[in-house]
């Protein structure tokens, strides 16, 4: 699964975030590899997944933004075995190490905020060790770099990323690709 995530993510780094279901066929219709499902509920999870599956795409879950489920190993269980996306992102640890445990590809995301949230994000990452790393905002390369220095998991930014100079700067700085909701970004 990881190869598969890192062969797509070369092909084109930037992954379309969908945060409005009305974005969904745009994104499938567009070059993306890799979609970030960051909406949905218990009732159209299953079907929306398949859809973008259907369409050769690599769909990750959000598990803390999906409707309707607790934000448990239970609900991951479930999440993995019937819905069966490519991976899924969330901010929280203990999922992430049952995701890995259950060879689910994780995306760990990381809120930087300040000093404290730097160092303790690198400190988490060291420890639980997920497949990738989200950081956002992704408007912030000179953090981007430092993580990326401290820490040997591929990085992902995301969060108000507004023009290709924001993709450039994000790449530099050592992420391996770039999620937005931006459709024109989608296009790049």
């Amino acid at each position: 699964m990881e190869n598969e995530f890192y062969n797509k993510i070369r092909e084109n780094p930037i992954i379309a975030a969908v945060n409005n279901l009305e974005k969904l066929d745009k994104a499938i219709e567009s070059p993306c590899e890799i979609i970030f499902l960051l909406t949905g509920s218990i009732f159209n999870l299953k079907e929306i997944v398949n859809r973008i599956k259907t369409q050769g795409k690599h769909v990750y879950v959000h598990l803390d933004l999906i409707e309707g489920f607790s934000r448990n190993i239970c609900a991951l269980k479930y999440i993995n075995e019937n819905i069966v996306p490519d991976g899924i992102i969330t901010t929280k640890s203990s999922l992430i190490r049952a995701a890995k445990e259950m060879g689910l590809f994780s995306i760990q995301r990381l809120f930087m905020l300040d000093a404290l949230s730097l160092e303790s994000g690198i400190s988490s990452i060291k420890t639980i060790r997920p497949d990738a790393v989200e950081i956002l905002p992704g408007i912030m390369p000179r953090v981007t770099k430092i993580i990326s220095t401290e820490v040997n998991i591929p990085i992902i930014t995301g969060g108000l990323i507004s023009d290709k100079e924001d993709v450039i700067a994000s790449i530099k700085a050592g992420a391996i690709g770039v999620s937005t909701s931006k459709e024109e970004i989608w296009y790049m």
